[in-house]
């Protein structure tokens, strides 16, 4: 297998089919072997059915329902470590993650690097500053301890090399420091500018 892509969800019933048909439509034109991932971390809101539907409809969609509500590190945990493909991609279930730019990660990947981290550059714009400073002032302080310098490392639009991805244990709130622990261990780490897109439902 080619290429894994995970999405973690909780409550996105709405989100799920038009995200899957725009992952499909990407995925297809790359013309490379590839499954997605879904991991329900214990929707309430009939997540499960549409994703009943989405399996029944696609053979290169597998799901995974997890029994309570986890959070999302626990859901990309289970998702990495049921991954086949030579790169996994997390992308979020709730539509601001562009699978358009799943080739511009793919792109770094191929240039050698371990993970491609998205950087969703016109995230704020138009925001209150008291929205942008304490994300500006938290990616600044990961970036101080960690020596890993990335602007945006609350962005799970990532790319990742497999056999990384399968090794990571992860666990608590962890999922933002993985291009931190993994440059630790020698991964090379590229960050690459992506589309933002408001949220539309859920």
């Amino acid at each position: 297998m080619d290429i894994s892509i995970v999405v973690p969800l909780y409550n996105e019933r709405d989100n799920l089919a038009p995200l899957h048909e725009e992952l499909a439509r990407v995925m297809d034109a790359l013309g490379r072997s590839y499954e997605m991932l879904f991991v329900d971390d214990g929707s309430t809101d009939g997540s499960a059915e549409v994703l009943r539907a989405i399996k029944a409809s696609d053979p290169k969609v597998r799901v995974i329902r997890l029994a309570r509500n986890s959070g999302q590190t626990a859901a990309l945990q289970c998702g990495f470590s049921n991954t086949t493909g030579d790169v996994v991609i997390a992308i979020d279930a709730d539509g601001e993650n562009d699978p358009a730019d799943i080739p511009r990660l793919l792109a770094c990947m191929g240039e050698g690097y371990d993970i491609a981290s998205g950087w969703r550059t016109e995230r704020w714009k138009g925001a209150a500053l008291t929205r942008r400073i304490p994300s500006i002032a938290a990616n600044w302080l990961i970036s101080r301890i960690t020596g890993v310098r990335l602007h945006d490392y609350g962005c799970t639009l990532k790319a990742y090399r497999g056999d990384l991805a399968r090794q990571l244990r992860l666990y608590g709130e962890m999922h933002r420091f993985v291009p931190a622990l993994a440059a630790e261990q020698g991964a090379r780490v590229t960050e690459v500018e992506v589309n933002f897109r408001p949220r539309l439902s859920g």
